[in-house]
């Protein structure tokens, strides 16, 4: 099955009605939280939200096996083990900020076949965003080429705006981070795909997560190659992999502006990076 042989365009806009009945009402509601056993904070939006792109999924032909972040561990293992392709679901990418009232949060899936991300996209319902992008099709953001993405990615480390997640990283990369910066300014919003998904439109130049789960990056990742931006992990391997084990992130807009990110990383990096 190729990009071209999937309804993708009128599949992501399903996204777009899901997000506006299952997400927003919620959000503006106010909603009950619980919490899954390693902590992670979770709601009846979840679970709502993994129903309904499922059976998206089957009104638009698509029968390839679901992989979601709301299924037991056992059963996203099967699917990675024994299934050649298949569509990986983050319901409710930013649950604590959906759940905190942060209005940033986002519904991403992806198509994974074999070892490629061939179909991205994530949906923003606060902002009325969507984001897409295939391995045929250049990044979209409402079947438009997005606004900041025109602009041209910074030349150097000091004018860059960095998207950085400080919990995840080792103690002395965090704290030299936070003391002796090499870019201009830094953000953390808390919802990865969405984040990715403003890296590859040109909302920031620079990545750094210190682990990540594959719902997390393979939308955006896919569509930061396709806005010609570069990524791996602080090892230097590729970013998705298909494996449920986490894995870090460094990524820019360019591949000239990612080598000057990892030399100036590669001094903090510790050798488990590349054991891993």
């Amino acid at each position: 099955m190729t990009a071209t042989s999937i309804p993708f365009s009128d599949l992501a806009r399903g996204l777009r009605v899901i997000g506006q009945q299952e997400l927003l009402p919620r959000f503006e509601a106010g909603i009950d939280v619980d919490y899954k056993a390693d902590g992670s904070v979770i709601t009846e939006a979840d679970h709502a939200v993994d129903a309904r792109v499922r059976e998206l999924l089957r009104q638009h032909g698509q029968r390839e096996p679901v992989l979601s972040e709301e299924q037991a561990r056992a059963e996203q293992a099967q699917v990675l083990e024994t299934a050649p392709a298949f569509w990986l679901v983050d319901p409710l990418d930013g649950t604590s900020n959906f759940a905190g009232g942060m209005p940033f949060f986002a519904i991403s899936i992806a198509r994974i076949a074999g070892d490629r991300v061939t179909h991205g996209a994530t949906y923003d319902p606060v902002r009325d965003e969507l984001f897409t992008a295939t391995e045929d099709t250049a990044l979209e953001l409402n079947a438009a080429t997005p606004p900041a993405a025109r602009r041209p990615p910074v030349p150097e480390l000091k004018r860059a705006i960095a998207l950085v997640d400080y919990k995840r990283l080792d103690a002395p990369l965090a704290r030299e981070l936070a003391s002796h910066a090499p870019f201009r300014s830094q953000r953390n919003l808390g919802a990865c795909a969405l984040e990715w998904a403003w890296l590859a439109a040109g909302r920031a130049d620079l990545y750094l997560h210190g682990g990540q789960a594959p719902w997390d990056s393979a939308a955006g990742g896919l569509m930061l190659a396709r806005a010609g931006g570069a990524m791996c992990d602080l090892g230097g391997r590729p970013v998705f992999g298909r494996s449920l084990a986490k894995r870090s992130a460094v990524a820019a807009r360019s591949s000239a502006l990612l080598a000057d990110w990892r030399a100036w990383l590669a001094p903090w990096l510790a050798p488990r990076e590349d054991a891993s």
